[in-house]
């Protein structure tokens, strides 16, 4: 297992997006790493962190896909809401002493990059072209 390398596929276009991702893909390599100095404590602290910000992040980028007119919102958002259920339900079996840490890791790398490559690839373009009309307006 080795950390997972941010690469230019992964880019949105959109900075704030592709500073989010980042940050996500930041959490993966700390849980990595917490796994691999098996630092229970921290892949604890790691998951409320991740949990936290994948929230926040999920709440951002409905609010853009909401702003930009998007006609698959409704839909994204739906898959949003999935994938926070599933990293809920391994927190709690984190917490209930399973150990699922090298299972959630793996399982959010491949998440992650067809997420972003897939679902957040398909919004893409309408929200760069919104944004790129504020700018010249």
């Amino acid at each position: 297992m080795v950390h997972l390398v941010w690469e230019p596929s992964f880019e949105t276009g959109i900075d704030a997006i592709d500073t989010q991702h980042r940050r996500i893909v930041d959490y993966i390599n700390q849980l990595h790493d917490a796994i691999s100095h098996k630092e229970p404590h921290v892949i604890a602290q790691t998951l409320d962190h991740l949990c936290d910000y994948i929230a926040t992040h999920f709440t951002f980028e409905e609010g853009l896909m909401e702003r930009v007119g998007y006609s698959h919102a409704a839909a994204h958002k739906v898959v949003h809401d999935n994938f926070a259920k599933s990293i809920r339900s391994y927190t709690r079996r984190f917490d209930n002493g399973e150990d699922i840490a090298k299972q959630l890791r793996a399982g959010l790398c491949v998440w992650l990059i067809e997420h972003i490559k897939q679902e957040d690839g398909a919004y893409v373009e309408v929200a760069k072209n919104y944004l790129s009309g504020i700018k010249r307006g």
